[in-house]
């Protein structure tokens, strides 16, 4: 299985990656699908059906609009998210879908979009979509957004392919220890293995072009984020608070005093990431990294790198991505990505890691110094529960991304003060949130059931 760093950094829509971008672009594909089959102008119905996970928390995950979306044409990387709810208002006043975006279908909400409580085997996160004609059925097939955005149907995760992607690389690695090997014997730091592994898909100029493009999607984010102020949607009258930290932290900057400037330092680390999770919470456009419910870590130390260290450049930010991506790639073959599988310590974990390990690049640390704070910023995050309130990627994520960030960043100090020997490796770390999520009760994997979700709620 061959995973590309632009898998797990992709520019999509809030608020979440499993529960939003996975579906819209299952019910794209699932569009495609009957155009491929001649089947497009002959539909007269489609009919939505959520499972587990994504029934649980799709309504506060905004899965029903985003599904409605991809069945419209829309996909997650293109779509512009103010559009969203004027279409939705209209499909409600009308009872009409314009499937594709030009044929115009009945759709009955209380009768079309159902939701299941009940979890289909593959995968929490399922959902199914069902093309009738005026008389009989055309064309069903079962999507599972397996987190990050990634996407397959039935028959794949029946053939147990969670990524069809068979593309040779220079420097193939299926765990940390390989990585390492790699490394060492072609003399290669682990940004330069990847980008070597990039050039299978891609040019270099392309690769650097393109993990620009990513940063400039993730400041984007964060300025919109330390823009906007207000109550975020949803119900919980949670007020943004980036733009006030941020006025805040530029009115003191010239304070010399020394407990002052450490605060300062982590408060710029907090706002950049309640910036990207406030955005993803109002459902605007952000990149998951590797999912959109913990999306603020690595654009928020990657600032922090950016602001604060002299001659930051080009080549640091596309580094940074590659090595966080080597993580990335590792958490997601060994364990999961995804919250509604193994908890948020495979999302904020994992983000945690990939952080650190892409900030320990880029300070000049050795291969087994990156492998090393990636450790420590997954270790200190397992067991870490999903349990967002009212299904909302609102309390805790928010906050949660923010302690996450400093946290990645105190990992990577303390592997560049060592030397690169510790006594937990990465891929213990990884097989140890993987096991955990295995244990772990499903009301604490994104089903809002359990946990915080629960106990927040005032009888």
């Amino acid at each position: 299985m061959a995973i590309s760093v632009f898998d797990l950094f992709k520019i999509g829509v809030g608020p979440s990656s499993s529960h939003t971008v996975g579906p819209m672009q299952a019910a794209h594909d699932f569009v495609e699908s009957l155009r491929s089959r001649d089947l497009l102008e002959r539909v007269a119905r489609v009919e939505v059906q959520l499972f587990g996970s994504l029934s649980a928390t799709g309504i506060g995950h905004g899965t029903d609009r985003a599904v409605i979306m991809g069945l419209m044409g829309e996909r997650p990387d293109r779509i512009d998210p103010a559009i969203i709810t004027p279409c939705i208002e209209e499909l409600l006043e009308a009872q009409t879908l314009m499937l594709d975006g030009r044929l115009a279908i009945a759709f009955l909400w209380a009768r079309d979009m159902q939701l299941h409580d009940e979890s289909l085997p593959h995968h929490p996160n399922a959902m199914r979509l069902i093309a009738h004609g005026h008389s009989d059925e055309l064309y069903q097939n079962t999507y599972y957004s397996v987190g990050g955005g990634f996407v397959i149907d039935e028959q794949q995760a029946r053939d147990g392919q969670l990524d069809v992607d068979t593309t040779p690389l220079p420097y193939d690695f299926n765990s940390a220890g390989e990585l390492l090997a790699l490394c060492r014997l072609h003399g290669l730091r682990i940004s330069e293995l990847m980008l070597a592994n990039e050039t299978a898909w891609r040019d270099e100029a392309e690769i650097r072009g393109g993990l620009w493009a990513i940063w400039e999607a993730m400041q984007e984010c964060v300025d919109n984020g330390l823009s906007h102020e207000g109550v975020l949607p949803g119900g919980l009258n949670v007020k943004r608070r980036a733009k006030r930290l941020h006025e805040r932290l530029l009115a003191a900057e010239d304070d010399p005093c020394l407990i002052a400037s450490t605060f300062s330092a982590m408060d710029w680390v907090n706002v950049f990431a309640l910036a990207v999770n406030e955005e993803n919470a109002a459902g605007g456009r952000m990149v998951t990294a590797p999912t959109n419910g913990a999306a603020g870590i690595i654009p928020a130390v990657l600032h922090y790198y950016m602001k604060f260290q002299r001659g930051a450049s080009e080549r640091d930010v596309v580094d940074f991505l590659l090595a966080a991506g080597a993580v990335g790639i590792l958490c997601k073959k060994n364990a999961s990505i995804s919250g509604a599988e193994v908890g948020c310590q495979g999302e904020v974990g994992s983000a945690c890691a990939m952080a650190a390990a892409g900030l320990a690049e880029v300070m000049g640390a050795t291969p087994a110094q990156v492998e090393n704070a990636a450790e420590i910023g997954l270790e200190h995050n397992l067991g870490l529960t999903c349990d967002p309130v009212g299904g909302l990627v609102q309390v805790p994520c928010i906050e949660r991304n923010a302690i996450a960030s400093v946290k990645a960043i105190n990992a990577a100090q303390m592997a560049l003060r060592g030397d690169g020997e510790h006594f937990i490796s990465l891929d213990k770390a990884i097989r140890t949130m993987r096991d955990t999520g295995a244990d772990m009760q499903d009301k604490y994997k994104e089903t809002s059931r359990g946990g915080l979700a629960v106990n927040a709620i005032e009888c």
